[in-house]
């Protein structure tokens, strides 16, 4: 058999990491740029506020256009856009109105980035059956963490020496070095020629199990259903509040962490990269070893879903010793920097399985659209954590108490993957897949 999948995971593995490279750039310069133009906590706050909900509107369209388009034209146009979105930040300050350029900046950047993950799970359905998916997802959304190590490392260290507009416009350009790789290596794998027929029958090996005929890729697949039909099944809507509850606070993390270090501990630049870097390189272990957790109960005879909400329902557990960052961390940073760790090495692990139940529920020609439904809730949820706590932080900074505000959002990070999880086994007790 060959293994021509993996390759493909791959490619979405680099284009995970290239999406969180861009993403990241701007909190990394956020004590610079503050500096620079006279940003408060609240400005910041609108300016990752706008990305999110560009990103959450963005999603329900994207997610359509690559069911519409296909997998490999929707990813190709999702990451040229983005990375344009990345470079135009290095021209946002020649707007008179810094904020609103780089609001715009960020909205660019959002709807490119909103189809990076709708391309993704929808290529994993594409190559993978349904007992890997959680794995398969899992190691390319370790990318996002590969993408927040490099990026505490690169970014300060290009903004000292060439600038910091050269930091947007070079990590932004890497983005189209992918997209030569992506257009010549990935095909559907029914026109794979790299694809033999033990691995095309491995790839539909659930429906060889149900003694079903395997049902060949099509191109013009995803174009015959609507909106309606999605939002009429409980299933959506379990997975979009599981997306609201639990996407602002991987977000939270990426775009306020630096902000965090530096008013709690007075770290910026090169002297947040070490502690940035160990945290996120811990939460690559949570994001695949999350993804793999599901198949100790698949292996025990479980359904792919009943399976998977036993492993979230643990993974929702782990997040819940971010209570104790704000007690702990006085002793040391280093304390603060591993409790995160657990917490956002808990939401990789959720996230890859929370993607792959769209898989387990829906068929393949609405994969993508579910994706992007679930990623405008999450997007929505995000902008409100982010808008909200740059008010918060705002707030106790002007009673000289900053710490207070970041206790409360460490309390909304912890419990928020309980809340998500007893909503969506509410609202979907028993899986069954659904026919559109």
């Amino acid at each position: 058999m060959s293994n021509y999948r993996w390759t493909i995971c791959a490619l979405l593995f680099f284009a995970t990491t290239i999406n969180y490279l861009d993403r990241q750039v701007l909190s990394l310069l956020k004590p610079t740029l503050s500096k620079e133009f006279g940003w408060t906590d609240s400005d910041y706050g609108t300016i990752v506020g706008v990305f999110s909900l560009a990103y959450a509107f963005s999603m329900l369209f994207a997610g359509r256009i690559v069911d519409y388009l296909g997998t490999k034209s929707g990813y190709a146009w999702s990451i040229i856009l983005w990375s344009i979105g990345a470079i135009v930040h290095a021209v946002a300050h020649l707007i008179p109105n810094n904020i609103l350029g780089f609001s715009l900046g960020r909205t660019v950047l959002a709807a490119g980035e909103s189809g990076n993950f709708p391309a993704a799970i929808k290529t994993t359905a594409e190559y993978f059956p349904k007992k890997d998916r959680a794995l398969a997802t899992g190691v390319f959304n370790s990318g996002a963490n590969v993408g927040a190590i490099l990026a505490p490392i690169l970014v300060p260290w290009i903004a000292v020496t060439w600038g910091w507009q050269w930091a947007f416009v070079s990590i932004g350009a890497i983005g189209f070095i992918w997209l030569i790789f992506w257009l010549i290596l990935y095909e559907i794998p029914s026109k794979n020629k790299n694809v033999n027929e033990a691995e095309y029958a491995y790839i539909h090996s659930d429906e060889i199990q149900q003694h079903e005929p395997i049902k060949v890729e099509k191109e013009d697949e995803g174009r015959k259903f609507t909106y309606s039909e999605c939002l009429k099944y409980k299933q959506t809507w379990a997975f979009a509040f599981g997306k609201f509850m639990t996407d602002g606070v991987w977000w939270f993390y990426l775009f306020w962490l630096p902000a965090y270090f530096d008013s709690r501990y007075h770290m910026t630049g090169t002297s947040i990269s070490l502690p940035i870097a160990i945290l996120y390189t811990i939460t690559m272990f949570g994001s695949i070893g999350g993804g793999a957790f599901p198949a100790y109960f698949i292996n025990k005879g479980y359904d792919a879903y009943t399976g998977r909400m036993k492993a979230m329902f643990i993974i929702a557990l782990f997040p819940l010793v971010v209570l104790l960052t704000p007690y702990l961390s006085e002793y040391s940073y280093w304390w603060a920097v591993a409790l995160i760790a657990v917490g956002a090495s808990a939401h990789q692990a959720w996230s890859a399985n929370i993607f792959t139940t769209v898989g387990d529920m829906f068929p393949k020609k609405a994969i993508a659209t579910i994706t992007g439904i679930g990623g405008m809730a999450g997007g929505i949820g995000s902008f409100l954590l982010s808008k909200g706590g740059g008010m918060l932080f705002d707030h106790y900074k002007a009673e000289g108490n900053i710490s207070t505000g970041y206790s409360i959002m460490f309390v909304l990070c912890a419990i928020a993957y309980v809340i998500a999880w007893v909503v969506m086994k509410a609202l979907v007790p028993k899986m069954k897949p659904i026919e559109l």
